[in-house]
């Protein structure tokens, strides 16, 4: 391990935690609130988190929790911080009022946006069904060497798909990988979407709250609720942007901040590289929670953005099969932008694997955001923009997928 210096270098350890005298801190309510109902062992099976079922893992450095009554991620957070990045309905509800909804970061699947209205009309939900149902757990969390593992599923009774989900943290750092495995149960193949909608709200989201990507080209939405007009097409990807910046009225938005207006309200990206990656970076907080995934697997990072009240409320980093917020007669028809497919085929009885890691670091207060993401020799490092080898953020890992 690595401290800092006694000329004041920063240097990190392979937890991602800067080795320095903690300072006193006092528990947001809502941490205060999850320590009085968790327990500290390392393995926990089923537990009541703010009225709700979850499962619940904790590690020596973090600690994640997923909700059962729609399999969301509702909890990532460093133990000795307090800290929950991803936050969306998932602090202030009515628990009689749609319990199985999507929380924080839940799955989209088996598609990113609306339904068509027949569809609608046969009970068919907005991004999907993963979100809207039960998830049952078939392995409780079980420490196993230096990871700690769980696994559960859900059926998804009108799309006709099951998927099970394999969660593993890490015991000793700031991280987990989560495997799902979609299987197509209908008597046929079909067509259909998965996205990862990751979404971090306040107090960790606000005015200097920076997102960073190695996302390339991209366009705006043409209309993404709920679903694009049909003069929209057939060319939706026009005029195309480049990461980081969207345009609003021929004006560039700096997409990296958001402030006091959300418009445009989604845009989406390619890759060019075989692994993608998004970073959200709160320097006063002193946080930093990324993601990391195949782009074979998820070719899309979509940027979703919400203001309430002249405030940030919500910012989706969602990567996923599909870059056209639309029902499938949409996505059929125009079947691809940039040369990116807009959805996926899965034969009947058939089942795909697909997965991704998540990530904390902590960071000093005048941290400037993410320049690139390396990994090499086993090492995850994370390179501040502008800013020398010796801000680099590392964290070791023997294998980025497991």
């Amino acid at each position: 391990m690595f401290g800092i210096k006694k000329d004041g270098k920063l240097l990190l350890d392979n937890t991602g935690i800067l080795q320095r005298t903690p300072k006193k801190q006092t528990l947001p309510k809502t941490a205060l609130f999850l320590t009085l109902l968790i327990m500290t062992s390392p393995v926990q099976a089923e537990t009541v988190v703010n009225g709700r079922p979850s499962v619940v893992l904790e590690g020596k450095i973090a600690r994640l929790i997923v909700d059962i009554g729609g399999g969301s991620i509702v909890d990532f957070q460093l133990s000795a911080q307090g800290i929950n990045p991803l936050v969306f309905d998932n602090i202030v509800f009515d628990p009689e009022e749609n319990f199985f909804r999507p929380m924080a970061h839940f799955l989209c699947l088996d598609r990113w946006g609306a339904p068509s209205k027949a569809e609608k009309q046969n009970g068919m939900f907005f991004h999907g069904e993963a979100s809207r149902v039960e998830w049952k757990i078939l392995k409780r969390p079980t420490l196993k060497g230096k990871l700690i593992k769980a696994s559960m599923s859900a059926s998804l009774p009108l799309a006709g798909l099951e998927v099970k989900r394999l969660v593993q943290l890490s015991d000793t750092s700031a991280t987990f990988t989560i495997s799902e495995t979609v299987i197509n149960r209908n008597k046929l193949g079909r067509i259909y979407n998965m996205v990862q909608h990751p979404t971090i709200g306040p107090p960790f989201l606000d005015e200097t709250t920076l997102v960073d990507s190695n996302a390339r080209k991209g366009f705006m939405q043409p209309q993404s609720d709920p679903q694009p007009q049909p003069t929209s097409l057939p060319t939706p990807e026009e005029p195309a942007v480049y990461w980081p910046h969207a345009v609003k009225k021929k004006e560039p938005v700096n997409l990296r901040q958001l402030t006091s207006d959300a418009d445009p309200n989604v845009v989406s990206f390619i890759f060019e590289e075989n692994l993608g990656w998004v970073t959200a970076s709160n320097a006063s907080q002193g946080l930093l929670i990324g993601y990391l995934w195949k782009t074979s697997e998820y070719p899309w990072l979509n940027i979703w953005r919400h203001v309430e009240k002249g405030k940030p409320f919500a910012r989706g980093l969602e990567f996923g099969t599909t870059g056209l917020h639309a029902p499938f007669s949409i996505l059929v028809e125009k079947g691809r932008i940039f040369d990116r497919p807009l959805y996926v085929h899965l034969d009947t009885g058939q089942s795909v694997v697909r997965s991704y890691r998540a990530f904390l670091f902590e960071i000093p207060n005048d941290y400037q955001g993410v320049g690139r993401l390396t990994y090499t020799d086993g090492n995850l490092i994370i390179h501040e923009r502008g800013r020398g080898a010796d801000r680099d953020l590392s964290m070791a890992i023997r294998d980025l997928f497991p």
